[in-house]
C-alpha cells in the first residue's frame, strides 16, 4: 500500500514538472532559418556552448569568432545574435551557425546601405583575377582593380589589411555577390573639394599663376587653387601650335582666364589667346587680296603648305598654287619647313579664319608664254604614251600638253604611235591653249593634201579621175593627187548605178575611176565621193543631148553617133 502511494506521489510531482515545462516551451518561440538570440552557458577549447531556450544547448565550434576580436570579449553570460538552421536534427541537436547570422546581417545592412550609398568600411585581404577581395560588413565583396584608385596602381602593398572606405556599386542578391569601389569614395571626396574650390573662382577670371600639371598633344592640364583645369591647344595661340609641350613645361606658371566652368561635372577649361586681342579683328586693314607679302612656311602637309604671316595669322598655299605646271606637284618637292617666301594672297575668310595663299603667282607664268606661241612651232619631250594620245612636255617652258593620234599624220592612223617612246623629242605646232591644257599637232607642220581642192578649184558637185589604191570589203580606196597623199574612201554603194557592177571584187588596184565630190568641209575635214552620182550625172547629160534612147539597153556610142548624123544629113537635104 506504501509503494502505490509513493508512486502516485511521484506521478503528481512528474505531471507538475511536465506543465511547467510546457509551459516555458510556450514562452520559447522558435522559428527556422531565422537569428535568435543565444545565452553563452559555457566556453571550451572547441566550442561555445549557448542557451536557445530550446529543449537543449547549442554547440558553436570556436572557428566561428576567430575573424574578428569577438572571443576576446567574449564571457559567460553575453548575449549573441545566431542562425538557426534547424530546431532539432536527426541526432535530436539543435543547429545553429554564428557566422551565418553575422554573414545575414551583414547582407542586411548591405542592402540598405547599397539603396543609400553611405559610405562603409572595408579591408582589402586578397588579389583575385580582374581585381581584389575586401572584407566589408562581414561580407566578402569584389573590388575591380579600375576601382580601387582614381588612377591606376602598380603596387597596392599599402592598403592590404589596412580599413578603406567603399561604397557597394553592385548587389546580386541571387548569386550572393556584391562589388565594391574605393574610387567612387575618393571621387565623391574630391568632388566636394572641387566644389568648395569652385567657389573662389568664376569664369572670366585671370589667373596668373596656373601651374602645368601635364601635357598631351591636344592640350594642357592645369592646377588652378586645387581645381583641375584644361587648357585646349586650340586655346594655346590665335596661330597654330603643333606641341603643346613645346611652349610649357610641368612645373611651370602660366596666365590664363577662365573661359567655363560647367557646375555638373565641374570641369574647367581655361584659355591664353582670351588674354589677347584677336589678330584677325582688323585683318583686312593688314592685309590685301591680290597684294604680294612675305611670310615663313610652318607646315608641310600633302594638301598644301601652312605659312605664318604674322604672330597668329596663318595662310594655307594649296597644291595647286604651288607651281603653274603641275597643279598635283608634291608640296615637299617646291618648299620647306621654316623656309621664307613671297606669297600673293587669294583669298580672305574672317568668319572661318581662313587665308588662302599662291606662291606660284609670285613667279613667272610660263602660260602667258605658251599663249603667244599659238600657231607656232615648238619642241616637246615625250613623257607618256597611250592608247590614243601621245603626252609631252615643252623643252622650254615645261608645261605638258598633248598629241592626239590624229594630229601626229593626215592619215589618222593610231598606228603612228608606235613610231615613238618616251623621252623622244618631236617638233610640233601648239593649235590650242584652254584652262591650262595645251593640245599638239606635226601634222600641222606639213603641207595639208586637202588643200589640193583649194589649188584645183575642185568643189561639191565637181567629178574628178581618181585611181584605186587599195581594195576594201566594203568599198575601195581611191588617191586624188600624184603623190599619193589624198587618200579617200569610196563607199560600196558609191561604187556604180547598177547594184551588180558596185562589187569591189570587180574592182582591181590601180584602175581609174571618175567620181563626184558630194560632200566637202575642209574645216571638219569631210570628203565624200561617188562614181554612182558620176554615172547618173553622165546619164543624164546622154539623154539630153540625144534622147530617151541613149541610155537603153544594147545601145553603142557608133549606133548613136550615127542615128544622130543621119537625123541631121535628112534635115540638110
Amino acid at each position: 500500500m506504501a509503494i502505490e502511494l509513493e508512486l502516485e506521489k511521484n506521478n503528481t510531482l512528474k505531471k507538475e514538472f511536465q506543465k511547467l515545462l510546457e509551459k516555458d516551451f510556450e514562452d520559447r518561440i522558435l522559428k527556422e532559418n531565422e537569428i535568435i538570440k543565444a545565452t553563452v552557458t559555457e566556453i571550451t577549447k572547441n566550442f561555445i556552448v549557448v542557451d536557445c531556450k530550446a529543449k537543449m544547448e547549442g554547440m558553436i565550434p570556436i572557428e566561428e569568432f576567430k575573424n574578428d576580436d569577438e572571443l576576446d570579449k567574449l564571457k559567460v553570460g553575453s548575449q549573441i545574435d545566431v542562425y538557426l538552421e534547424r530546431i532539432e536534427s536527426f541526432k535530436g541537436e539543435i543547429v545553429i551557425s554564428r557566422d551565418k547570422a553575422r554573414k545575414m546581417k551583414a547582407w542586411k545592412k548591405m542592402e540598405t546601405l547599397f539603396e543609400t550609398q553611405e559610405e562603409m568600411t572595408g579591408y582589402i585581404t586578397g588579389k583575385v583575377k580582374g581585381g581584389f577581395i575586401a572584407n566589408v560588413e562581414g561580407l566578402p565583396c569584389f573590388m575591380p582593380s579600375s576601382q580601387i584608385d582614381v588612377r591606376p596602381l602598380k603596387r597596392i602593398d599599402h592598403l592590404l589589411n589596412t580599413p578603406v572606405k567603399v561604397i557597394a556599386t553592385r548587389i546580386d542578391k541571387g548569386r550572393g555577390n556584391v562589388c565594391v569601389s574605393r574610387r567612387a569614395v575618393l571621387e565623391k571626396s574630391k568632388s566636394a573639394e572641387i566644389t568648395e574650390a569652385l567657389k573662389n573662382i568664376k569664369e572670366g577670371d585671370i589667373i596668373e599663376d596656373a601651374v602645368v600639371k601635364a601635357t598631351t598633344d591636344w592640350g594642357i592640364f592645369l592646377d588652378i587653387n586645387g581645381v583641375d583645369a584644361l587648357l585646349h591647344v586650340s586655346d594655346l595661340s590665335h596661330g597654330r601650335v603643333k606641341k603643346p609641350a613645346d611652349l610649357v613645361t610641368i612645373g611651370q606658371k602660366i596666365r590664363v582666364k577662365i573661359t567655363k566652368i560647367d557646375g555638373k561635372t565641374n570641369r574647367v577649361s581655361a584659355s591664353v589667346k582670351a588674354l589677347t586681342e584677336d589678330p584677325y579683328e582688323n585683318i583686312e586693314k593688314k592685309y590685301k587680296v591680290g597684294e604680294i607679302y612675305q611670310g615663313v612656311v610652318t607646315k608641310i602637309m600633302d594638301y598644301g603648305c601652312f605659312v605664318k604671316i604674322e604672330d597668329g595669322i596663318e595662310g594655307l598655299i594649296h597644291n595647286s598654287e604651288l607651281d603653274w605646271s603641275n597643279r598635283n606637284i608634291k608640296p615637299n618637292k617646291v618648299l620647306s619647313a621654316s623656309q621664307s617666301i613671297n606669297f600673293k594672297i587669294v583669298n580672305i575668310d574672317k568668319e572661318t579664319k581662313r587665308i588662302s595663299l599662291s606662291y606660284k603667282a609670285t613667279l613667272k607664268n610660263p602660260w602667258d608664254a605658251v599663249k603667244n606661241k599659238i600657231g607656232k612651232e615648238v619642241e616637246i619631250k615625250v613623257n607618256n604614251i597611250t592608247e590614243k594620245a601621245i603626252f609631252g612636255d615643252l623643252v622650254e617652258e615645261g608645261l605638258s600638253g598633248m598629241l592626239h593620234y590624229k594630229e601626229i599624220s593626215y592619215q589618222e592612223n593610231a598606228d603612228d604611235l608606235k613610231k615613238y617612246k618616251k623621252n623622244d623629242k618631236i617638233k610640233v605646232k601648239i593649235l590650242e591653249v584652254n584652262d591650262d591644257k595645251i593640245r599638239f599637232s606635226k601634222r600641222a607642220l606639213e603641207r595639208d593634201p586637202l588643200d589640193w581642192f583649194k589649188e584645183n578649184n575642185k568643189k561639191i558637185g565637181d567629178v574628178i579621175t581618181t585611181r584605186i589604191h587599195e581594195v576594201l570589203k566594203t568599198g575601195v580606196k581611191v588617191s586624188i593627187d600624184k603623190d599619193k597623199k589624198l587618200i579617200i574612201k569610196i563607199k560600196k554603194m558609191d561604187l556604180a548605178k547598177d547594184s551588180a557592177d558596185a562589187r569591189p571584187e570587180v574592182f582591181s588596184q590601180g584602175n581609174v575611176l571618175d567620181a563626184k565630190i558630194t560632200e566637202l568641209d575642209l574645216k571638219t575635214r569631210k570628203v565624200k565621193l561617188s562614181v554612182k552620182a558620176a554615172q547618173l550625172d553622165e546619164e543624164k547629160s546622154l539623154i539630153a543631148k540625144f534622147g530617151e534612147g541613149a541610155t537603153k539597153s544594147g545601145a553603142t556610142l557608133k549606133g548613136i553617133f550615127e542615128k544622130a548624123i543621119g537625123k541631121k544629113g535628112k534635115k540638110e537635104k
